[in-house]
């Protein structure tokens, strides 16, 4: 076989009582070789910590013009 698999994600949720099944395509994608199996929990949804809300609080009707281009001369 001359292709290579870098990375295998899938992403599962498990309800109260059920237990984890892999499904039949991962199992049968390994095959010899050294492999790394890692299975960790999802982290909950972070809102986003990234906004521009501090410059647009920060800008008064009076700087309207101020950051505008000057023509060249």
């Amino acid at each position: 076989m001359n292709g290579e698999l870098i990375k295998l994600i899938y992403e599962i949720e498990l309800q109260p009582g059920e237990k984890l099944n892999l499904p039949e395509s991962i199992v049968d994608s390994i095959s010899n070789g050294r492999w790394v199996i890692t299975i960790e929990q999802k982290a909950e949804k972070i809102e986003n910590i990234r906004s521009h809300d501090a410059f647009l609080k920060g800008y008064a009707p009076e700087d309207e013009g101020l950051y505008d281009d000057y023509p060249s001369r």
